[in-house]
């Protein structure tokens, strides 16, 4: 084992640290405080998630792993993609749904729904929100299962990788309640077994894109349909 994988290794984990208790940070300030901006589009808060992006992105080129372990590697572009936005939309349609369902039948502290904060107000809102949307699913993506997976598989069995950093994905969405921290961790599965099958960060990369963004459309149309909503 080099130095320069030993410090990929704790840098790695050290961020995941810094990540997860900024979403504490989060839902205990969300409990107390509604935002009156889109909080995708908070400029402070993309510019600090630019940031980490690009040191992750450091920390894989100098972990000394082969690209193909990391899943930064793209082969079989048309399936990748394909297989990714089924797999997105099929993420998107059923979490919305079964997401109304909580949202009618449970209290709000099970379930705290978070569209409403995201959902564009305005023409320019909705030009920004595609390029911030597609930061902070890449900062995911390359993190939870870029680094985190496919970088400590040398170290783990794949299978812990994939189960222990799915829970910890599902709790950095604490904000949205208990409900929201299981179906976030189901969809950490999910997007970790597509990691793992296309061997790539492509696919797994669009699914989350496609999920989340059509979460906030179908959320935006039914807030047009009945603003009481």
């Amino acid at each position: 084992m080099t130095w320069q994988y030993i410090l990929f290794v704790t840098l790695t984990l050290l961020i995941t640290a810094l990540v997860g208790y900024g979403a504490h940070t989060t839902a205990r300030l969300l409990r107390h405080w509604q935002p009156e901006v889109n909080i995708l589009l908070l400029p402070a808060e993309n510019a600090l998630r630019a940031l980490i992006l690009a040191v992750c992105f450091l920390l894989g080129r100098g972990s000394g792993l082969p690209p193909e372990t990391l899943g930064w590697q793209i082969h079989n572009a048309a399936s990748q993609i394909l297989a990714g936005f089924l797999t997105g939309l099929g993420l998107a349609v059923l979490f919305f749904a079964l997401g109304r369902l909580v949202t009618r039948f449970a209290p709000t502290s099970f379930y705290r729904p978070m569209l409403a904060l995201v959902i564009p107000r305005s023409r320019k809102e909705a030009l920004l929100l595609p390029f911030a949307l597609f930061l902070s699913v890449l900062f995911e993506e390359l993190l939870f299962r870029s680094l985190l997976i496919g970088g400590l598989s040398p170290l783990l069995p794949t299978a812990w990788l994939l189960i222990g950093f799915s829970l910890i994905f599902g709790l950095l969405h604490s904000p949205q309640g208990l409900w929201g921290i299981v179906g976030a961790g189901a969809a950490g599965v999910v997007l970790g077994l597509l990691f793992i099958w296309q061997q790539s960060l492509l696919a797994p990369l669009v699914a989350h894109f496609v999920a989340n963004a059509v979460q906030i459309w179908l959320a935006g149309r039914e807030l047009s349909r009945s603003p009481s909503a």
